[in-house]
């Protein structure tokens, strides 16, 4: 088989589409995950270039079903070489969870929804993935936020899944470098996705534009461009990095 084999979580949409598109056009078989967008990523995989792209389905917040994506995806890419942890989930921009404006109840579930798919998704799909990436010159590659740095007031449970993200990234760009596996994390600030939609609306919106001097927010293309460096054969000594990609909406040293 011709190309590398690549998973990317999230895929049916917003970034991940635009990262499985990247990948696609170099030449690579892309595994196109969903979690409850069946017809987008069957859109997806016969819009994609080239040939044997495959759907594969699972919920994130299920240890099970992670480990039957992932081994379902190697299992029909012939192995695999490149995992992009890229699903996510963020609150709606009216709700939220405010420390004083949430119930008990409501704060418990907003951080276990989160959390569970952001971050314990993430490590569980990586764990999954890492068996069958060992000793290929594999790459991981965590699609984290801005908001890890800069913090989340009102989705606090957003920055911290982020912020786990970027520890986890580090931490195993240092464990599985013995073994051939390089780890890099992109840190997005606002991109236009569904997920990111009703946030960018007016009057809301503009403020959100005029926080970068370019006035606007990244396009998906963007962040993928960067997701398919970090995952190439030239990036290994990238491993272990966090790359900033937010238009200089917030700087950090």
């Amino acid at each position: 088989m011709s190309g590398r084999a690549v998973l990317v979580t999230g895929a049916s949409r917003g970034i991940g589409r635009a990262v499985a598109m990247a990948f696609a056009a170099g030449g690579d078989r892309v595994a196109v995950h969903h979690r409850d967008s069946a017809p987008l990523a069957g859109q997806l995989v016969a819009a994609l270039p080239g040939e044997g792209h495959v759907v594969v389905r699972a919920d994130l917040a299920d240890p099970d079903e992670v480990r039957a994506m992932v081994d379902d995806a190697a299992d029909r890419l012939g192995g695999l070489d490149v995992l992009v942890n890229n699903a996510g989930v963020f609150g709606s921009a009216e709700a939220g969870h405010p420390v004083f404006d949430s119930s008990y109840e409501q704060w418990q579930q907003q951080w276990r929804r989160t959390l569970d798919v952001n971050l314990l998704g993430a490590a569980n799909t990586i764990w999954c993935a890492a068996r069958h990436l060992r000793n290929r010159g594999g790459r991981i590659v965590n699609v984290s936020s801005r908001g890890a740095f800069r913090g989340e007031p009102t989705q606090p449970a957003y920055g911290a899944s982020k912020a786990g993200l970027n520890a986890l990234g580090q931490s195993l760009a240092v464990a599985l470098a013995p073994y051939g596996i390089a780890v890099a994390t992109v840190a997005p600030g606002f991109v236009e996705t569904d997920m990111t939609n009703e946030h960018l609306k007016a009057p809301r919106g503009d403020a959100i534009r005029a926080q970068s001097p370019f006035h606007r927010v990244a396009r998906p293309e963007e962040i993928a461009a960067a997701v398919h460096w970090l995952a190439s054969p030239e990036a290994e000594w990238a491993s272990g990095t966090i790359v900033d990609l937010n238009g200089a909406s917030y700087l950090r040293t």
